[in-house]
């Protein structure tokens, strides 16, 4: 019955058009009056609770460290590097996007983020060179949702603390499945590109491509500080955080000086409003995941996919096919803050690393920001490139299915992420 009043109020909710915060919030209402044990004192201190977390400190400054690359100028000479180096293949601007993708996922962790700076940027220029608008945007899009996957990532730090997995790990573990799914991207445009009829831009010369990596090498400096503060334990995810919002601030204003100090307010403000919508979420999760917990929901799902549980590659599919189908209508973090602590004794019933299962978990909810019909970057890059919801669609499905390929044949062989990850911890 526990289970029935979970899915139905959830469900429900949604349904009535509730934001998934409150409805998270009413579905842990919900669950106590079932049990006969509502006090509001146990909702007011499980939200406080919610929110009450070291590692989520991370969030707010990964956000501001976004928006500073923006305003700033980093996320203009990391496009200028792409174009320097790949531009001039056939179909060049296409990897353009996609080598961009990686590296900005490396810097600000949010797929939106680097899809709107990309969409910006990119889709005017390769509509000029006469690739189609809504092929080109499609790709914009699928090359945004690497941004979670590859560290540092928001998606990772939210999981991390809803199933009490180390994030670190799942950081260093996100690493290749990120570049795989940017060469499954490069795959699939390579496929589509050449049917297309479009002059290459001019190669650059040696001097313009120094030119572009010196002026771009203060940006490049920030991944690799964040991946090398963490493998060496010099710095914990949230203390990465704040490094990387100091650095993106003291680059933008003191080398690049395209961020004003005038505009550090409006900066700081468009962060805190972002985070405050994530944090919301999170504390608003703890009430509904403290009542899953009392009423003993995971066990009952265990007993449920008991006979799935000798057969972990099975089990792992059924997931991810579940996953899917929440992504196509919910947004990334209510995904993450619902099922990964339902699942999390189930996976680890069944012997699967947690880690593992954690980055997949990502890539799939990931993906299902490019799924229709809710897709919250399809909407900010069909925004940014003044088309219809149908247009992008109708642009993303071949790059949709590449993501989805790399997904699967990580779940088909676990070692692809397992073996890097024992390399790199």
């Amino acid at each position: 019955m526990a289970v029935t009043i979970f899915i139905t109020s959830l469900i429900g909710t949604i349904a009535l058009g509730l934001p998934i915060a409150f409805a998270l919030l009413l579905v842990g209402v919900a669950m106590m009056m079932h049990l006969d044990m509502f006090d509001a004192q146990i909702v007011a201190q499980n939200l406080i609770n919610g929110a009450n977390s070291f590692p989520l400190l991370a969030v707010p400054f990964f956000m501001l460290a976004g928006e500073i690359m923006n305003a700033g100028g980093l996320s203009k000479r990391i496009v200028n590097i792409a174009l320097a180096t790949v531009g001039h293949v056939k179909g060049g601007l296409g990897y353009v996007a996609i080598l961009a993708s990686c590296i900005l996922a490396s810097l600000s962790g949010s797929a939106v983020a680097d899809a709107a700076a990309l969409s910006a940027l990119l889709v005017p220029m390769m509509v000029a060179a006469g690739h189609d608008r809504k092929r080109s945007a499609g790709l914009i899009a699928a090359g945004g949702i690497i941004g979670p996957v590859i560290p540092p990532s928001i998606g990772f730090i939210v999981f991390g603390v809803a199933t009490g997995v180390s994030i670190s790990k799942l950081f260093l573990a996100g690493i290749l499945p990120g570049l795989m799914m940017g060469l499954a991207l490069a795959a699939a445009w390579w496929i589509y590109s050449r049917s297309e009829d479009v002059q290459p831009q001019p190669k650059k010369s040696a001097r313009e491509i120094r030119r572009a990596v010196i002026e771009g090498s203060w940006a490049l400096g920030l991944p690799l500080i964040i991946i090398l503060g963490l493998k060496f334990g010099i710095f914990t995810p949230t203390e990465a955080a704040v490094v990387a919002a100091v650095y993106a601030l003291f680059v933008a204003i003191v080398i690049y000086r395209e961020l004003k100090l005038s505009q550090i307010y409006d900066v700081v403000v468009s962060a805190a409003k972002t985070t405050s919508v994530v944090m919301l979420l999170v504390a608003a999760a703890m009430v509904s995941s403290w009542m899953v917990t009392v009423a003993e929901l995971p066990f009952l799902l265990v007993e449920l996919l008991e006979p799935l549980l000798d057969s972990p590659t099975l089990l792992l599919l059924a997931i991810m096919i579940t996953i899917i189908l929440v992504g196509t209508s919910m947004d990334m973090t209510p995904t993450i803050l619902i099922l990964a602590p339902v699942l999390m004794p189930v996976v680890k019933a069944a012997g699967i690393d947690p880690v593992y299962f954690g980055v997949l978990f990502i890539i799939n909810t990931s993906i299902g920001l490019i799924t229709p019909p809710v897709g919250t970057v399809l909407n900010v890059v069909a925004g940014t490139g003044k088309m219809s919801m149908d247009e992008i669609v109708r642009g993303v499905w071949p790059f949709l299915l590449a993501q989805f390929a790399v997904l699967f044949l990580l779940v088909l062989f676990p070692e692809l992420i397992l073996t890097p990850l024992r390399w790199l911890t």
